[in-house]
């Protein structure tokens, strides 16, 4: 049995009931909570000797309003230059006021935290959903590891989440005025506002977007001889320089 997976079996052993799911995946193992258990599971990760988790490595929020879909189709693009997602009309494509489509299963939006044991050589993904996708808030960790400060405003500054406890809960990555939370999937790619110097008004001034929102899906080059024409003339090329 591998470290990995008897990590996974201890965890299950010590939390039981409290683990929504217990996954060893790619040689990595994920446990999700819910946010009424998050702080009692996490106070015994760091706690309890056979599992030593002094350090939190970071905490990411997630979107997951998108999973699962995509415009992002390669295997339908055209052979030559860069084309648009085949599936216009998703949330890539948002303009500021426009209401997204977000129909899952799953809740919207989560907090997932990567810990580190030093003593004990091991590493574990605890992810935690908010229950309310309108106002996702999950209990703060900053009392448990302390380096959660910095990484709970990130997730707050980006993705909306609130984390009950947090100290100081303000925006760390953009401006004091910034207007929503630009790594949403309802985050229009193209923002929401440009800015330029008026000559007349002497000062910089704010203004709807005027660029029109799109999603490339880059050249995906495949090995089917549909590049062979391209390549012969670039080897051609480069042996006629040689000799030269």
């Amino acid at each position: 049995m591998s470290r990995v997976q008897q990590l996974s079996d201890d965890l299950q052993q010590a939390f039981s009931a409290m683990l929504k799911s217990n996954v060893v995946a790619n040689g990595e193992l994920t446990i999700e909570v819910s946010s009424d258990d998050l702080i009692d599971v996490c106070t015994q990760l760091r706690d309890h000797q056979k599992f030593g988790f002094e350090q939190l490595i970071d905490v990411c929020g997630v979107d997951y309003s998108e999973y699962g879909s995509s415009e992002w189709a390669t295997d339908e693009t055209s052979s030559t230059g860069f084309s648009r997602g085949v599936k216009p009309g998703v949330n890539a494509r948002l303009r500021f006021g426009d209401a997204p489509t977000y129909v899952s299963d799953r809740k919207r939006f989560a907090g997932v935290y990567h810990l580190l044991s030093v003593a004990n050589n091991q590493r574990v993904r605890v992810r935690c959903y908010a229950e309310n996708d309108q106002l996702p808030i999950i209990p703060s960790v900053i009392d448990i590891w302390s380096s959660a400060n910095w990484y709970e405003r990130e997730a707050f500054d980006l993705y909306g989440i609130m984390f009950e406890g947090h100290p100081d809960l303000r925006r760390i990555l953009t401006d004091y005025g910034f207007v929503g939370h630009p790594f949403r999937k309802d985050f229009p790619l193209v923002g929401h506002v440009e800015m330029r110097y008026d000559p007349l008004q002497q000062r910089v001034v704010y203004e709807p977007v005027s660029i029109d929102p799109r999603v490339l899906v880059p050249r995906v080059i495949r090995d089917d001889g549909r590049n062979a024409d391209e390549a012969e003339q670039t080897e051609a090329a480069a042996v006629e320089g040689n000799d030269a």
